[in-house]
């Protein structure tokens, strides 16, 4: 009898199909669909829809905007932060962010983003009794943040475009860009400049400056940031320290991936 079984599928333990179609999507970083995925993988039809039928059944996936695609589901999106929040990587993360925070004397903070916002993975708060609170779990807006201006900027044209025409740019400050054509340009500047600010678009008062935190494909998997009431500094006092925010950005990429 002739058996078309891939030879690829007869060395991936049934227990590990999941895991590895998992581990595939993250690596190509974009909504994928079963066919793309199964050439990496080569498994039958039936066996690839199946797998992405589960994942998408219990959470760990979700359709794209085409309905053909997926892309990380919630469940998937909050394993990713849990594993970056492990005990051992969450001490000397903490460590860094606090030596950074102490070197340039104002709150520092680490976001991821979600499907509609940035989230604060972690903070560490300046020790001026005039601070701006936006605890751990805080959602912030794309467009009017250091942190997520950084994230759009790291889109694909294609994607942003698409982000573009379906969100409503809110303004939160007087100085909140809610022209597509004006963040656009605010977009391009920050991909060519490698960093992101927030001149009073998100808080009056609070300017910011954030810097990508890459993955082991020199994509942005998070943000590091600094952000400070416009009583105690300028965005220009914040920038100076862009170095500095460098430097560890690229430790905490290096933590993550040892």
């Amino acid at each position: 009898m002739h058996d078309d079984s891939s030879p690829t599928e007869k060395t991936i333990p049934t227990n590990l199909r999941l895991l590895l179609l998992l581990e595939e999507l993250a690596k190509v970083g974009v909504p994928t669909t079963p066919t793309a995925a199964n050439e990496i993988l080569r498994l039958p039809k039936p066996t690839i829809h199946r797998l992405f039928h589960t994942l998408e059944q219990e959470g760990f996936l979700q359709r794209d905007i085409d309905g053909r695609s997926y892309a990380p589901g919630v469940r998937l999106r909050k394993l990713a932060g849990n594993v970056l929040s492990t005990s051992r990587v969450r001490m000397i993360r903490r460590t860094i962010l606090q030596s950074l925070a102490e070197d340039i004397g104002e709150t520092c903070n680490i976001a991821m983003p979600e499907r509609h916002a940035m989230v604060y993975l972690d903070r560490v708060e300046t020790h001026w009794p005039l601070r701006i609170q936006l605890p751990v779990g805080t959602e912030v807006p794309f467009h009017c943040t250091a942190s997520g201006k950084m994230y759009l900027s790291s889109l694909q044209p294609r994607l942003f475009a698409k982000y573009l025409s379906v969100v409503t740019l809110d303004a939160q400050t007087a100085h909140t860009l809610t022209d597509p054509d004006a963040l656009r340009a605010e977009v391009e500047t920050i991909r060519s400049q490698g960093y992101s600010t927030d001149t009073e678009e998100f808080m009056e008062g609070m300017v910011a400056v954030a810097v990508p935190i890459f993955d082991s494909e020199k994509r942005l998997m998070s943000t590091l940031s600094v952000h400070a009431p416009t009583q105690r500094v300028s965005l220009s006092d914040l920038k100076f320290h862009l170095p500095r925010l460098k430097t560890s950005a690229a430790e905490l990429s290096e933590l993550v991936l040892s």
